[in-house]
């Protein structure tokens, strides 16, 4: 809702897309840990529309089901702005593989529950599989991840490559 207020503020021509199975998360494997089970965040399409409704904030585009069936032909062909909730390292990979190539030169991907110990021994690592397969995907990537601490929890973003700093007309930024 923070993003869609932003855009409206901002008068800004770019939409929201929501993808979500709405079933909450799947089965999780030794790689994720086990913070959370199968079927955990489970929350409705209408618990959203509601949320969107109290607010009077235009509906975002929503894409009901699994990441790996929803992103490949339903992401738009260009992405400035990309928030990875998967909470497990198959969702997010499926996540990555199927955002990066669409990211804008210069365009954002904030990753939730990213957590590198090492950087941040205090930080939340309950959630291993995520800092695993963006790693694993960044590897041959001229993008490297940037902690960010939020709270109690623990997030990172990197910026697509080719960004320049400057705004200029036709880049999403």
């Amino acid at each position: 809702m923070l993003i869609t207020k932003l855009l409206a503020e901002h008068k800004s021509e770019k939409k929201l897309s929501v993808y979500d199975s709405f079933e909450g998360l799947p089965e999780s494997r030794p790689i994720d840990g086990s913070f959370y089970k199968e079927g955990y965040c489970r929350t409705s399409e209408d618990v959203l529309k509601e949320n969107f409704n109290f607010y009077k904030l235009p509906m975002p585009e929503i894409h009901k089901g699994w990441f790996q069936d929803t992103l490949p032909n339903g992401l738009p062909e260009r992405i400035a702005f990309a928030y990875l909730d998967g909470d497990f390292y198959d969702s997010i990979m499926v996540s990555l593989q199927y955002a990066y190539p669409k990211l804008s030169s210069g365009a954002v991907c904030l990753i939730d529950d990213y957590c590198d110990p090492q950087i941040n021994p205090k930080g939340w690592n309950r959630l291993p599989g995520v800092k695993k397969a963006c790693d694993e995907y960044l590897a041959d990537k001229p993008e490297k991840m940037e902690f960010i601490y939020s709270g109690s929890y623990s997030h990172a973003f990197f910026r697509k490559a080719g960004f320049s700093g400057k705004a200029s007309a036709g880049k999403a930024l």
